[in-house]
């Protein structure tokens, strides 16, 4: 009796121990995360506005967009403006795409890399030193990366004059620069086709 007694008992106290290592493990993961926004949520385009009139949507939890009505490019604004912030987009772009994330814009109705830090998605540039994983017109790259035909994750962070580019876990660009200071973040589609999910930013 005494037996079965402490082997309930010692049951008892792993389970329970095992519960408390669970529940930080949980705590941790959820503390990870804290701070972070959802700028989509995998089902609508609530808390865009479009500029230009690209064919953006929304397929199987992603954004997509691969057509425009004329030459000009199409951006995807976000309604409120960041400061000092990191961000986090997964994107999967066509060999010839032309995208772009912007960010800290001076006008939200006109997106340009003259108005905006950018942080370049294009693989056929034909000056390939501001293409992919370079911050066009600031910091050129080399080698510059290939995106095409697969996801890749961009993380920008911007805070203060100091803004770093990285792209799948590498650095490709880092600048000291205090041209802009708090804008918009954008989605640009300037050619081919491009995917975006997983769009979450982190006031700092």
């Amino acid at each position: 009796m005494r037996i079965a007694l402490r082997r309930t008992i010692r049951l008892a106290l792993a389970l329970t121990a095992l519960g408390f290592s669970a529940g930080s493990l949980v705590s941790k993961a959820v503390s990870q995360e804290a701070g972070w926004i959802t700028l989509f949520d995998g089902k609508s385009l609530d808390g865009w506005d479009q500029v230009g009139e690209s064919n953006w949507r929304v397929e199987d939890g992603a954004i997509v967009v691969d057509k425009m009505a004329g030459k000009e490019a199409g951006y995807l604004v976000s309604k409120k403006p960041f400061k000092n912030f990191i961000v986090r987009v997964e994107f999967w772009p066509s060999d010839d795409a032309n995208s772009g994330i912007y960010f800290r814009c001076l006008d939200s109705k006109k997106i340009t890399d003259r108005t905006c830090y950018e942080a370049n998605i294009f693989d056929q540039r034909q000056d390939p030193s501001y293409g992919t994983g370079a911050i066009t017109r600031y910091v050129e790259v080399n080698p510059m990366p290939k995106a095409g035909g697969k996801w890749n994750t961009y993380e920008v962070t911007a805070n203060g004059r100091d803004i770093t580019v990285v792209l799948n876990g590498q650095m490709t660009a880092k600048l000291r620069n205090g041209m802009f200071d708090e804008g918009p973040i954008v989605l640009q589609h300037g050619a081919g086709g491009i995917k975006f999910r997983k769009i979450e930013v982190k006031p700092l």
